[in-house]
Order: structure tokens, then C-alpha cells, then sequence
């Protein structure tokens, strides 16, 4: 993949208005018919041009997969964002989503850049090193906390000291808010913040359930709701770390994220973050229509759902906590070259 640095956007700056003003009595001698003709179609393009519809008032939100990214799907579902757009559109103005399904934030950073994608949702640590590697992007809200945790499907394995070594650990990928968690408590409990980088690999959460319950390829998986619920529920699977214990705090596992031009764009920013405050707000007043979406979305029972959402300790709000932790310790122990405050990356209110 190519580093940031060799990705180079083409800027098109659009030429200022041209007012052309013909004078009352004033002729123009000798203009062949040609020109005549010429200076005609420019008139009527012009007047045409001021006659045209206003552009169309879009955005594209990028998708992953996973309870904590609930108000999304809900979002998407019930339609909110684009009623929120068609409130403060023009009268004559057309609006439109585009939900863009991908599987990391590698993937949206490459989407980004290309000009493809406005909105995002990932873990802080994946932010910050976008952010270091010189993506002009920011956290502009909250999206969810919730459990992550480390399981085992081996029974000699009851801590890190016993993983070290012991085989194969899945996670979404280097970077990731389940590799920054794993490598603050390997720090803590091993003193060696890179002691796991080794055995780590990279699948997505339903390979890694998959891979963790049958036994085959890997030892132990670092997961996200409904994944690490489902696991957890089955024979021989025991966590032997949560997020918060690597930690030392609850703190946001899932942000949204946008590059600052479309956070200057107050229009749309706003009918974004009006939809998403609504999305979360009809799950708190709806939780039986809210069970039934996610429960087919992610082919769960009715009482699984409702267990998994209400009953889990997943909470949904647009507060955003832990940046200043993470870039911390991200910078200190080499993953970032800046430290980032809150107040550096997070979009002013």
C-alpha cells in the first residue's frame, strides 16, 4: 500500500463569475457573423447556468459491521439522514446517501483520499495514525462504548503470561482499537507493549468467531459485540481480558470521523449529526422496533438482541472519551510520532 505521502490530490479551483456588460447604445463595428453567433450561445448558457437546479445535497457514510455501530444501522433503516437533508435543502434541491460497506479503516482512508466517502466510524487508535501519517481528518462526535474482549478457546490459557507464545491471535487488524487495548495491558502485565505483535492476525470479527469456536488456527481472539457475546456463550470459550481492565476506564470504542472540509460544510455536518441524535433517541424510545431490525441484520433471536443490546452495557451517545489515553501512550511507546490532545482533534462544537 502506498504511503500517505505519495497520494496527491488534484485541487480545481473553479474560476470567478464572469459578468460580460454591453452598454445601452454602445455598437460593436464590424462583427463577423461568426463571433455573432459565438456571443449568442454564451448569453444563453448564461442565462440557462442561473436557471439550473442547485447541486445536489449528498453525503456517503462508510458501514462496518457490529452492535457498537447500532444508530448507523438504525439510521439507514428508518431513512433519518435523508430527512434530515431534505429539511434544509433548497426548495428545488435534490438529496441523496450512498452507504459504502468497508472493511477497515485502511480501506476508508483510501476511500477519503479519492474523494468517495464523507463519513466514517473507527476506533480512536486507527484515527490517530491516519491523523499522524497527515490525513486531514477529525473526530467530530461520539458513537458508542461497549465490551471488548479478549477470549481464549484454550483452557491452559487463563491470562496473558499463558497466551505468550501459546498460537494465533485474530483481531481487525495492526492498529486497531483491539491491538492498542492488547498492547496497554501487555505493557502493564508483561512490561513489553509489543510482546504480542507476533501472533497477531488480521480477520474480520465473523472469520475470528468462527476460527475461535472451532478450535482451528488461532488460540484467541480480541472482539466486539455481538461477536465476543456469542463466543462467550459457548462451551469452552473464557475472556481472560476486557477492554476496560487494558485500559484503566470506560472510554469511546467507536467515533465518527470526517476530513475538515466536510466539517466546514455546516449544512450538511449539522443534518448529519440531527439524524444520528435521532438515531440514538429512537432506540431509547423504541426498543422492541430496534430489537427487530439488528436481530435479522445479525441473524440473532429476538431475545438475543434485546439481551446483547439492553442488557450488555452498550452505550450509545455522542460523548467522545479516552483520546488524550490513547495518543499517550500510542506516542510514547512508538505507534504515533505527535501526541495528540483532545482539543487537536476533535472538531469544535
Amino acid at each position: 500500500m502506498k504511503s500517505l505521502s505519495e497520494f496527491h490530490r488534484v485541487n480545481r479551483p473553479q474560476n470567478p463569475d464572469r459578468h460580460f456588460i454591453l452598454k445601452p447604445g454602445r455598437r460593436i463595428k464590424s462583427m463577423p457573423a461568426a463571433c455573432g453567433s459565438l456571443l449568442l450561445s454564451l448569453v444563453l448558457t448564461l442565462i440557462l447556468a442561473g436557471c439550473s437546479k442547485p447541486a445536489e445535497l449528498k453525503i456517503s457514510v462508510a458501514e462496518q459491521y457490529g452492535l457498537a455501530y447500532a444508530p448507523i444501522q438504525i439510521m439507514q433503516e428508518k431513512g433519518f439522514l435523508e430527512a434530515a437533508l431534505q429539511t434544509v435543502a433548497a426548495t428545488d434541491q435534490s438529496v441523496s446517501v450512498d452507504w459504502i460497506k468497508l472493511a477497515n479503516t485502511s480501506a476508508i482512508q483510501e476511500a477519503m483520499l479519492a474523494d468517495q466517502l464523507d463519513v466514517a466510524f473507527v476506533g480512536i487508535p486507527p484515527f490517530l495514525i491516519g491523523r499522524d501519517q497527515g490525513m486531514p481528518w477529525s473526530i467530530f462526535t461520539g458513537l458508542s462504548e461497549c465490551p471488548v474482549e479478549l477470549l481464549s478457546n484454550d483452557p491452559a490459557i487463563t491470562d496473558l503470561k499463558s497466551l505468550a507464545d501459546a498460537g494465533k491471535i485474530a483481531l481487525p487488524q495492526p492498529g486497531s482499537i483491539q491491538h492498542i487495548l492488547l498492547a496497554m495491558a501487555a505493557e502493564q502485565q508483561l512490561g513489553d507493549a509489543t510482546r504480542f505483535d507476533r501472533q497477531l492476525v488480521a480477520m474480520k470479527h465473523h472469520d475470528g468467531l468462527q476460527a475461535l469456536l472451532s478450535g482451528q488456527d488461532i488460540v484467541a481472539q480480541f472482539t466486539a459485540p455481538p461477536y465476543n457475546f456469542i463466543a462467550a456463550e459457548s462451551p469452552g470459550i473464557e475472556v481472560i481480558l476486557s477492554g476496560e481492565e487494558a485500559f484503566g476506564d470506560s472510554f469511546s470504542f467507536i467515533v465518527g470521523i470526517a476530513e475538515d472540509t466536510f466539517l466546514q460544510d455546516e449544512v450538511r455536518r449539522q443534518a448529519f449529526q440531527a439524524a444520528l441524535e435521532q438515531s440514538i433517541q429512537f432506540m431509547a424510545d423504541n426498543p422492541a422496533e430496534t430489537v427487530a431490525i439488528l436481530a435479522a441484520s445479525y441473524e440473532l433471536t429476538p431475545e438475543q438482541a434485546q439481551m446483547y443490546l439492553y442488557g450488555r452495557r452498550l452505550i450509545f451517545g455522542t460523548s467522545i472519551r479516552g483520546v488524550d489515553h490513547f495518543a499517550e501512550f500510542m506516542q510514547r511507546t512508538g505507534y504515533l510520532e505527535k501526541v495528540y490532545g483532545h482539543q487537536d482533534v476533535v472538531w469544535p462544537e
